[in-house]
């Protein structure tokens, strides 16, 4: 008997990538900046802050020409 299984790999990103986090903690639109070993540093197209973080997204959609930074 089989189970449904829900599967999540580390997304591989690449510097210059226009990514929109949704959720929490880290919610809004990003460029990637760096992609370390262990890390990526996103920068906020609106205040142009760089944060780094550990390692932490996963692809969940694709969106193609798509307004980006999006304005609430």
């Amino acid at each position: 008997m089989g189970y449904d299984v829900a599967v999540f790999k580390p997304y591989p990103f690449k510097v210059g990538q226009k990514i929109r986090i949704e959720g929490k903690m880290r919610r809004g639109d990003w460029e990637v900046v760096g992609v370390g070993e262990k890390s990526v540093r996103l920068k906020c197209p609106i205040s142009h802050k760089e944060f780094e973080w550990p390692s932490f997204c996963y692809l969940v959609d694709e969106e193609a020409d798509a307004v980006w930074p999006q304005e609430d």
